[in-house]
């Protein structure tokens, strides 16, 4: 059966079509609203992106002028023998998996659409194009409407497109779920160029198929988020742990919590840091304001070569009195181990708080760490493995610090749906680690080889050790390692992908369906 898909994905390769030598005259006789910029002399914008890793050759970056644009590109492609398509939002994929080697590129950002806050059957939505940005959507919905959607990813210099065909995590996601649970509805340009509207119910192996797809499926050209009414400050708390068991105890015990009745924090993050004097990767990364300062004469001397540190944040309104929301925090914190010594908090605008990794953005292109190659490293690992998986890759291959945060947190699986195509490990807890590194170029640091060896190992050490664990925001080389990754769904994302786009035109830098493929 599974062999018959597969080959079913490629069969209409023999269909009739125009064929040129590299597709340059087909794109020319595309009545496009937008604009198509040849790129015969060079990569361009379209031939690279954060990572910085990979990079190539497309023939074309499409500026489309709306969905029809879109649809119009997708089906002059299916009229070649060879061209992909891949959409390209603000450029953060770390493995070129927004790139079209020898095809076809959209920039999803040239798309101008309206965000608009619409209130259906009483619950509040914002429907927004699939290019836009997280952070437009933020000043759009909150200083227009004081509404904000449930979920966010830390950054918000993301596309909405592009966060929705992976997952979009953040603090928030232990309550709400990814952003992939917090969307009712999605306009999508399938692989066979058709453009249609889906949702739970209608279309509905469509949607869920398209949220967490890896842009497989189709191209998301606008969505519908659901939101709720937004808080005007946030508590923003940190408190600091020497031992990861101690730590992960009162992680899972803070994010399950909310399930029952009571308080509890709004956001939950975390992430461990290096026992030293580092200044990027060590004590000083964990203070909030410029007056609070790390202790390190308060720990134990005993303790390992890394930290750990528990990032919090509640939410309230300007009428709420300030020793209101002490007593909250004091009740919350009380529940779990901590120093006082070693307890950093401040008081931030709501908007001030989603925009934080702006500033650090700022400051990575100040000193020169932001334009360079960014070999991050993303995994969800089980709750049954975490703590060897801190003993074998941040105790022992990552004690150092890696030039930049260190994520790692608990989420809860019964808030992600099993419908979408977003891939997890087993068990009711598991963890996203995020190296997210910000190295200066070689000779000032490491070659980037390296950390990319680096990476490799990190994953031999997984499945040495058996760990469950899955990649987030995964890229791999072969089908084997596709099939693997996937697991049991590996049937249904096949049986998908001969639906919605079975010529294989669509994402081709994930590099997990190829055009060239033989039956």
């Amino acid at each position: 059966m599974i062999a018959f898909l597969e080959r079913l994905v490629h069969e209409n390769e023999s269909e009739v079509r125009l064929e040129d030598d590299d597709g340059t005259s087909l794109c020319k006789g595309l009545e496009l609203q937008g604009s198509i910029d040849y790129l015969s002399n060079g990569r361009g914008l379209a031939g690279k992106d954060f990572g910085g890793v990979h990079a190539t050759k497309p023939l074309a970056l499409i500026r489309p002028a709306g969905t029809e644009d879109i649809a119009r590109v997708i089906r002059a492609a299916s009229r070649s023998s060879n061209l992909t398509v891949a959409a390209r939002g603000n450029g953060h994929s770390i493995n070129g998996q927004a790139m079209a080697d020898g095809g076809l590129v959209i920039d999803m950002r040239s798309v101008e659409d309206a965000i608009q806050v619409v209130e259906l059957n009483g619950t509040t939505y914002v429907d927004v194009g699939g290019g836009a940005l997280w952070a437009d959507v933020l000043q759009r919905c909150v200083s227009g409407f004081g509404q904000a959607p449930r979920s966010w990813t830390d950054y918000l210099d993301l596309t909405v497109g592009g966060t929705l065909s992976n997952a979009g995590v953040s603090g928030q996601t232990f309550r709400y779920g990814p952003q992939t649970s917090n969307v009712a509805e999605i306009e999508v340009v399938t692989g066979r160029g058709d453009t249609l509207v889906c949702s739970e119910t209608q279309h509905s192996e469509l949607f869920f198929g398209v949220l967490g797809g890896l842009g497989q499926f189709g191209i998301i050209t606008r969505a519908r988020i659901v939101l709720q009414p937004a808080p005007d400050m946030v508590r923003w708390i940190r408190v600091v742990y020497e031992r990861f068991e101690e730590y992960a105890r009162d992680a899972e015990f803070l994010v399950t919590r909310h399930e029952g009745e009571g308080e509890s924090f709004d956001y939950v993050e975390g992430f461990a840091f290096v026992n030293s004097d580092d200044p990027v990767n060590g004590w000083s990364s964990v203070a909030l304001a410029p007056d609070q300062q790390f202790c390190p004469t308060y720990l134990d001397r005993a303790t390992g070569p890394l930290l750990y540190c528990l990032e919090l944040a509640l939410h309230y309104r300007n009428v709420d009195r300030p020793s209101t929301v002490d007593m909250v925090v004091d009740r919350l914190l009380e529940q779990v181990r901590l120093s006082e010594r070693q307890t950093f908090e401040v008081d931030v605008s709501y908007v001030e708080f989603l925009l934080r990794v702006k500033h650090a953005e700022q400051h990575a292109k100040a000193n020169g760490t932001w334009d360079v190659p960014h070999p991050w490293l993303n995994l969800f690992v089980s709750k049954r493995d975490v703590v060897d998986f801190d003993r074998v890759v941040f105790k022992k291959i990552l004690k150092h610090g890696i030039g930049g945060p260190m994520l790692i947190y608990p989420l809860l699986r019964s808030k992600w749906d099993d419908r979408t195509s977003v891939v997890l490990p087993d068990g009711d807890i598991f963890y996203i680690v995020a190296l997210l590194r910000f190295n200066l170029s070689y000779p000032k640091g490491p070659p980037v080889e390296e950390l990319v060896a680096q990476n490799r190992e990190i994953i031999h050490s997984c499945i040495k050790n058996n760990f469950d664990f899955k990649l987030y925001l995964p890229h791999y080389n072969s089908r084997e390692e596709w099939k693997q990754h996937f697991g049991k769904q590996w049937t249904r994302f096949v049986e998908r992908k001969a639906s919605f786009d079975p010529m294989a035109i669509l994402a081709p830098g994930q590099k997990i369906f190829s055009r060239n493929d033989q039956p």
